[in-house]
């Protein structure tokens, strides 16, 4: 099987653009015809070719008629494959007219257009538009778009397309028409349109400029009352995109279909957002909190690509980070501005160590810019997205707020309109503040997670305190080799009595430029360019206990003498939030880890005392805010701190963490249940507010470690919240605890669950989540039977995930079972939407992602899968790159 190869250093530029483009989709019942009509000419930046040959994308099409400059051509005029259209020598400036039939009831891979729930809908991010009609399908190419939708008036009433509305009419037969004209040029992978029998939610937004700007929110009829939130969360960002960025909308409109199948969270076509549902839909009956929280940041993150995306888009597919990292750093900063930028951080780190840190440890590592990729789709990754949006947080946190502004106003200034690179806006930083980013640079380059290794020397004599950095990054499969990092390193020094020392460096210090103003009182920015450097503080009285990387400055491991006496200290007195938090999930992370070790020999018997009584003490603190509790006290997952232990044993893991939540949960009776009590939920309604989610966040957790002794009157006040609850977070709450300790009310919940939201999807998702996540022995039989339940249906990405994909990446213990009946399960599902669903296939196929970090047994069994799916007839792009990555030899 051979699959081509993109290099970025092979980037050529377009040999002829497109000007305008006008397509008109007549929508019928057994395929659709797409008439298009492309104004082209060289491009004038080349040199002039006469022999220059036309190429233009397209898969999976039928073409029926194609014209040039009003002329029929006939097959002998053109070349014709399954990947594109090609004319041989075409004019300098030319207008094709292309006919093609699609059929969107056959397109499983929900890629282009294809129908979903009786209606229509297109998903053209990254290569999906060359399944609509023959284009030259890549993003540097921008053009302005007309569209017109034809179709029943019955059965679509509702028919939409980018830009604003200019013409609409009836035709014979009960058929209608809308024409969408879009005023800015763009790259075809932001066309949209949707068609089918929607409600409208309408709203309105006032820009900065006084422009009003006319919101619509379409969902299906039965969902009218879930989409507010979704448009006021749309209000919040655009209010906020204007005072922090100066951007304003530009559009007369703005327009968000929710949708059930759509293998993404959502898409930022211009002006005609398409969501998945479940980043749209909720009311408090049956959204949870995190459901609200993920719908504001993914709302605000889709809204902001309006100008880092689409006003501004990539050049090629090489700097995806451009716009994804960009803008999850700005969802990111809107969201900590809207509740807490401390919580937030917590959050964001607490991901990014969870899916990208071990994506950079495992075989399918690349750099934040890739230099090469088999199929685009495999490069949606943790990696773009969550570190990317680090490497733009480094940037402000090295240039400081002001400096970053100056950065990017240049950028959008002196880039709107365009197509361009990282690079393009790495230089608007170094133009707008004089400073030379070249080394920092290779974090776009580079892939691995860099280790920071942490040394310190108190001279008493002299008042000093001397702090050597060390830096390394791990060989990976792409790049053996890694040049030193410019790596932004936030300290502050507490003193015994925990309060903050001022920081003032030697003269011997290398000078490097001083940290920005807007650092936190007693915080220093280190700025660590060699592989090993040492920094000097001097007027330190007494020995200092080092806060290292506060507000995690930079995307790095960290390794420290601190000991466990020094990381409860830091827990109870460190001023930065973040490393508050970080020392506790620090020694907690350490704590698990040694009793893994502990339960490979004989099972431990006693808990760091210390460790339990500043547990308690975090757990009842009143000068810290409750939804900073919740996280402080919420153990590291499972998942990941198997990917902290090499080799990984998941029974010992579960065993560990179990063993620590069993202490906690009996050594603290009396502060749980009066926490929990304490955070009986308010009078009033439902309200996502920082208070309200901090109550709730904290009775669960709570109530989580007491139900571990499933006494009857604890397992009664669960069953009072579940049954009294009148929102989906107190609920579930109660719900989940309940069936994951495998209390005997269990089965009778999970069928009064059902019972009372079997008709709404997106709750039915939760439904198999809590299943397929629960730690018992025959969780994957129950899996399995569930794969067969009416409600579960393998076309839809959503319910994939919720099953399948919650037991194999958040059920360790179960899916890593030593028999090896979870890989087999997982390899056939991988297989069955190969066929389906490439794109899904291959984010499931990440679940075998770091076998080699498993013992041999469990190595051996993920290896026999892995090579069953490579040695498949007929393997999609997607899941033969990621297979053969890992089966690679490791570096």
């Amino acid at each position: 099987m051979l699959h081509a190869i993109k290099r970025l250093a092979e980037y050529t530029q377009p040999p002829f653009l497109v000007d305008n483009i006008q397509l008109t989709f007549d929508l019928n019942p057994e395929f659709t015809l797409v008439h298009s009509q492309l104004t082209l000419r060289q491009n004038p930046a080349l040199p002039p070719d006469p022999l220059s040959e036309l190429r233009l994308d397209g898969r999976q099409l039928e073409l029926i008629a194609l014209t040039l400059n009003g002329q029929p051509l006939g097959p002998e005029a053109y070349i014709l494959d399954s990947e594109s259209l090609t004319l041989p020598h075409p004019p300098k400036i030319l207008t094709l007219e292309i006919t093609t039939r699609i059929k969107p009831h056959e397109n499983t891979a929900l890629e282009g257009v294809y129908q979903v729930n009786g209606g229509y809908c297109s998903q053209c991010e990254a290569e999906g538009f060359r399944k609509i009609t023959y284009y030259p399908d890549r993003p540097d190419i921008l053009a302005r778009f007309t569209t017109t939708l034809i179709a029943d008036h019955t059965q679509f009433p509702i028919l939409l397309s980018n830009g604003n509305c200019i013409q609409t009419g009836s035709l014979a037969n009960n058929r209608h028409f809308v024409t969408w004209e879009d005023p800015f040029p763009k790259p075809s992978y932001l066309f949209a349109l949707v068609a089918g029998d929607l409600a409208r939610i309408q709203d309105r937004f006032q820009t900065q400029s006084g422009r009003l700007v006319q919101l619509e929110l379409f969902v299906e009829h039965e969902n009218i009352d879930k989409g507010q939130f979704a448009l006021d969360s749309l209000k919040q960002a655009m209010r906020w995109d204007e005072e922090r960025f100066g951007r304003e909308y530009d559009l007369d409109i703005y327009m968000i279909v929710a949708i059930q199948d759509f293998n993404m969270g959502a898409m930022e076509n211009k002006g005609l957002n398409i969501f998945n549902s479940k980043y749209i839909l909720a009311n408090p009956k049956t959204a949870t909190d995190s459901d609200y929280a993920n719908i504001q940041s993914v709302v605000a993150h889709e809204y902001f690509h309006n100008w880092t995306g689409n006003r501004i888009t990539c050049r090629d597919w090489f700097q995806l980070s451009l716009k994804e990292g960009l803008t999850v750093f700005r969802d990111q900063e809107f969201s900590g501005d809207f509740f807490s930028p401390a919580l937030q951080r917590m959050k964001d780190v607490r991901q990014l160590r969870t899916q990208q840190f071990p994506e950079d440890a495992g075989p399918t590592a690349h750099p934040v810019q890739p230099d090469a990729y088999m199929e685009i789709n495999n490069f949606y990754t943790s990696t773009v997205y969550n570190k990317g949006a680090e490497l733009v947080r480094m940037m402000q946190t090295v240039l400081g707020y002001p400096g970053f502004r100056r950065g990017m106003d240049l950028y959008f200034t002196r880039h709107d309109g365009q197509a361009v690179t990282v690079d393009d806006l790495i230089r608007c930083m170094e133009e707008a503040t004089s400073t030379d980013l070249k080394q920092f640079r290779l974090w776009y380059s580079q892939s691995g997670t860099p280790t920071l290794t942490i040394e310190w020397l108190y001279n008493s004599a002299q008042q000093t305190f001397e702090l050597t950095i060390a830096q390394s990054c791990p060989p990976t499969p792409d790049q053996p080799s890694k040049k030193p990092f410019h790596i932004p390193v936030a300290v502050g020094l507490l003193a015994q009595d925990g309060s903050s020392i001022p920081l003032t460096l030697a003269e011997s210090t290398l000078a490097y430029p001083s940290a920005p103003a807007e650092l936190p009182p007693h915080t220093r920015l280190l700025q660590l360019r060699q592989e090993k450097e040492t920094f000097y503080f001097k007027n330190i009285k007494e020995p200092p206990i080092p806060s290292i990387l506060r507000h995690f400055s930079a995307p790095v491991k960290l390794q420290t003498p601190l000991t466990d006496d020094e990381r409860i200290f830091l827990w109870k007195h460190d001023p930065d939030p973040f490393n508050r938090w970080e020392a506790g999930q620090e020694l907690s992370t350490q704590i698990i880890l040694q009793l893994a070790l502990a339960f490979q020999k004989e099972p431990p018997r006693t808990l760091n005392a210390d460790f339990i009584h500043a547990f308690g003490k975090t757990l009842q603190d009143p000068t810290l805010d409750l939804s900073l509790r919740v996280q402080t006290l919420t153990l590291p997952s499972e998942k990941f701190l198997l990917s902290r232990m090499d080799p990984a044993d998941p029974l010992a893991i579960h065993q560990a963490r179990q063993f620590v939540q069993k202490t906690l949960s009996e050594h603290l009776q009396q502060e749980l249940m009066q926490t929990f009590l304490a955070c009986s939920p308010s009078p009033g309604p439902f309200a996502f507010t920082p208070q309200q989610t901090g109550r709730r966040g904290l009775r669960h957790l709570c109530l989580e470690l007491l139900l571990i002794s499933k006494k009857d009157p604890i397992r009664k006040l669960a069953l009072e919240q579940f049954y009294q609850a009148n929102n989906m977070t107190d609920q579930l709450g109660a719900l989940v605890p309940m069936v994951h300790t495998g209390c005997v009310e269990k089965e009778a919940m999970l069928a009064t669950f059902f019972d009372l939201w079997h008709f709404d999807p997106l709750v039915m998702d939760k439904w198999f989540a809590i299943q397929a996540t629960t730690p018992d022995p025959n969780c994957l039989q129950q899996v399995q039977k569930l794969y067969h339940h009416p409600n579960f249906n393998l076309r839809n990405p959503n319910k994939v995930y919720a099953l399948i994909g919650a037991f194999c990446s958040n059920n360790p213990l179960c899916f890593h079972d030593p028999s090896g009946e979870g890989y087999l399960f997982l390899a056939d599902q991988i297989l069955l939407l190969n066929g389906l669903n490439p794109q899904v296939a291959a984010r499931l196929l990440t679940n075998f992602g770091n076998w080699r970090k498993f013992e041999p047994i469990r190595k051996n069994l993920m290896q026999i899968q892995l090579e069953k799916i490579m040695h498949s007839h007929n393997l999609s792009r997607d899941v033969f790159e990621i297979t053969k990555k890992c089966l690679d030899p490791a570096p």
